[in-house]
């Protein structure tokens, strides 16, 4: 038997493996009894808009889902009344898949299916882990443009990569779609306490907003906790196995893979020990502010290459880099102070320890996760304030909301993991300054566990538990992406 049938033998059994729903009808009950990512939502009425001749682009880091997404996304093509042997699914980074085109892939496929080749049937066609394909990108506008009839979807890792790809040559082909770490509100939805929030309308901008209370702030702080230091990856938050050692799992499956793989395969990066080290700092500092010149000093690293491995890993999806305005919403023309933040707080915990309410670093984690509740949200562009206040005190604001049009502030937000400043409000000198110069009437001010609100002479301070606030915030960008993408 020639080489070439013998490789196509074991493709056509691959593809069997890969796709038990050709013959049962279903995906296996192992992806069956997970609970899905209330991205799905959203996700999912994109791969069925046959109409729209796109492919649909699945980004995020590693282990947030991606692959459960597709397999409740066939699931539900089945239960919406889709044909089990008109769905294909293939995960490129099969070592058996190599070097092998995406097209020959899609043929052998409806070849074992003992399906025509040139039939004009309606096919899903969904590649995991594309981006271990060379030249993807150019396989897969080529099938959008040859195969009106079929809704192709891709998923991978690489986000920033593939992102860049997908716009220089998949120009009005493709539709990209990320996938964030679990928001707060999804992993209480997960864990079963959607019944601890209720709704407590807030007024707020000359308007009457959702906001989230409980009934039980002890038992959310609690699990608040646990979000931080366990709940980025849904695989975590379900096993207690897991929690015992989440070093192990996300560490070797999540940080090392990214930044030993992916990362050095992507940009030639030579020195993957440096990069390391300089993610390991970033992660335990998460939330401070970071300038290129003070960081190449420590780390002895060039400066432009500093800039580099930033992008790298905002490319990979571990880490935001948050820019600063002054007092007034202006950007500084030399930015050369930022603030970094974990793209979610577990990672930290994964390269050290799990954190206390009692630690030190519980403030910067806590802001951490606020900002995790914000990151996902397309297309808002958030920042933080930051100016000198006097000779010796710098002012800041955690948070503001700046209006594009009249590079105006719109509100401001002050994080703190305290119900100190309920009864000191005064004690919030950066917030007022901010409010008083920038006209603004209201603010929301974080605490542990109170609600209330404070007038103060011509103003008004929201607090609120920081916990309630992450839960709304993380509920609230998950209905602005519904909209963002027409749902």
């Amino acid at each position: 038997m020639e080489y070439t049938d013998l490789l196509e033998r074991q493709i056509i059994g691959r593809l069997r493996v890969d796709n038990p729903w050709w013959t049962e009808g279903e995906i296996p009950s192992f992806y069956r009894e997970m609970s899905p990512r209330l991205y799905l939502d959203i996700f999912y009425p994109l791969v069925t808009d046959i109409a729209l001749k796109r492919a649909v682009i699945l980004m995020g880091p590693r282990r947030v889902g991606k692959t459960v997404m597709l397999y409740h996304t066939i699931q539900r093509l089945i239960n919406d009344g889709v044909s089990p042997q008109n769905i294909i699914y293939i995960s490129v980074e099969t070592p058996i898949y190599n070097k092998i085109y995406l097209e020959q892939l899609f043929n052998l496929s409806k070849q074992t299916l003992g399906k025509p080749e040139n039939d004009n049937e309606e096919y899903y066609v969904f590649f995991d882990e594309i981006q271990y394909l060379k030249e993807w990108e150019v396989n897969l506008k080529s099938l959008v443009d040859t195969y009106k009839n079929v809704k192709f979807v891709a998923s991978g890792s690489a986000a920033a990569e593939l992102s860049k790809k997908s716009n220089e040559s998949g120009a009005g082909r493709f539709t990209d779609f990320s996938l964030p770490p679990l928001t707060f509100y999804e992993y209480i939805h997960l864990k079963g306490y959607d019944n601890l929030m209720i709704i407590r309308p807030m007024k707020w901008l000359d308007g009457l907003v959702d906001c989230y209370g409980t009934i039980d702030i002890d038992k959310l702080n609690g699990l608040f906790l646990g979000y931080i230091n366990y709940g980025g990856y849904p695989e975590v938050v379900f096993s207690e196995r897991i929690q015992e050692n989440p070093g192990q799992f996300i560490r070797h499956d999540i940080i090392d893979k990214v930044l030993l793989r992916d990362l050095p395969s992507l940009y030639g990066i030579q020195d993957v020990q440096e990069l390391n080290s300089l993610f390991t700092m970033i992660a335990y500092h998460s939330g401070g502010q970071f300038s290129y010149e003070a960081m190449s000093k420590e780390s002895g690293v060039k400066k432009e290459l500093l800039k580099k491995y930033i992008q790298y890993l905002e490319a990979a999806f571990l880490i935001k880099v948050i820019h600063r305005t002054d007092d007034n919403a202006k950007k500084y023309q030399r930015d050369i102070s930022f603030k970094i933040y974990l793209t979610n707080p577990s990672l930290r915990c994964a390269l050290f320890q799990p954190i206390k309410v009692t630690d030190e670093g519980i403030g910067d984690m806590v802001e951490t996760a606020v900002y995790a509740q914000w990151i996902p949200r397309q297309r808002t562009d958030i920042s933080f304030a930051n100016w000198r206040l006097s000779k010796k005190e710098q002012g800041e604001v955690d948070i503001v909301g700046i209006d594009p049009a009249r590079q105006k502030p719109l509100w401001g937000v002050e994080i703190k993991w305290s119900d100190r400043y309920v009864q000191h409000p005064g004690e919030l000198n950066s917030l007022l300054w901010y409010m008083q110069n920038n006209g603004l009437k209201e603010a929301i001010v974080t605490s542990q566990t109170q609600t209330v609100d404070v007038e103060m002479e011509s103003v008004v301070l929201h607090f609120l538990p920081v916990a309630c606030y992450a839960y709304t915030v993380g509920r609230n960008t998950l209905e602005h992406n519904k909209s963002f993408y027409g749902l």
